[in-house]
């Protein structure tokens, strides 16, 4: 750990988290719009479910730790709404037991500490034809459908609401970009950096609009080592310097 401390983001989820730095992934927008402000930290783990993420959860977050996350992002289900492979193997769960999962995951994070804030990502839609055509030879038959997702991102809206977490509906949120389907992904599942900017603008609209103290909106927090200097960049005047700590030109989308 370095100092000084700034609060901690942990995004933990599968495939769609660990690839999340890349490719224009939200992960590393969000590593950039936090840039001095807040630490993102990746736990993603490619093909996991939420079965696996409940047998791990008290190592990756255990409740002694001594500094706990400030936010975490959660996202399971995408996996979990697999058709069942006939031999017993494979990442498929069946709804009920999903949900058990989630909220054993959401009560196991409100644990860690009274200012740990949780936001739980529905499972997206899928291009299923896209799916089809990039699939690898290598595994046998997947089978995702848009159907199933539907069903696992309602049951995760049901539950957030019942536990009083915030979720952001994913599968909504993407369909509403006319050509989600071509352009929100790399592969018909992964996102491409234009479905990527959709979670970024979701969590966002979370972090400004939701009363929680501190806010933990990127516009909320403080800046690091952002006081005036000699040693900043002289101005054209000669006489004086200014600041570029709060600098933002460099994106090129500038969220609120």
């Amino acid at each position: 750990m370095v100092g000084p401390g700034r609060p901690l983001f942990v995004l933990f989820g599968s495939s769609i988290v660990q690839f999340s730095f890349s490719n224009g992934g939200w992960g590393a927008t969000l590593a950039d719009i936090y840039a001095r402000k807040a630490d993102i930290l990746v736990r993603g783990y490619i093909g996991w479910n939420s079965r696996r993420a409940v047998q791990v959860i008290d190592k990756i977050f255990p409740k002694d730790a001594p500094v706990q996350p400030s936010l975490v992002i959660v996202y399971f289900g995408g996996n979990d709404s697999m058709g069942a492979h006939p031999s017993g193997l494979g990442p498929h769960v069946p709804l009920p037991e999903y949900i058990q999962n989630m909220r054993k995951i959401g009560n196991h994070l409100k644990s860690l500490s009274e200012t740990t804030r949780v936001i739980f990502l529905s499972c997206p839609p899928l291009n299923e034809e896209m799916l089809r055509e990039l699939q690898s030879s290598v595994l046998s038959d997947l089978d995702r459908t848009n159907e199933t997702c539907h069903q696992y991102s309602e049951a995760c809206i049901e539950l957030c609401k019942e536990m009083d977490l915030k979720v952001i509906d994913l599968w909504t949120a993407l369909q509403k970009r006319e050509d989600w389907a071509t352009a929100c992904f790399t592969d018909g599942v992964h996102l491409s950096s234009e479905g990527s900017n959709i979670v970024v603008e979701e969590i966002l609209k979370v972090l400004k609009e939701v009363e929680w103290e501190p806010s933990l909106h990127w516009k909320s927090l403080p800046t690091e080592f952002a006081e005036d200097s000699p040693y900043d960049l002289v101005l054209a005047d000669g006489k004086s310097t200014i600041n570029p700590s709060d600098w933002t030109f460099h994106r090129e989308i500038q969220w609120d």
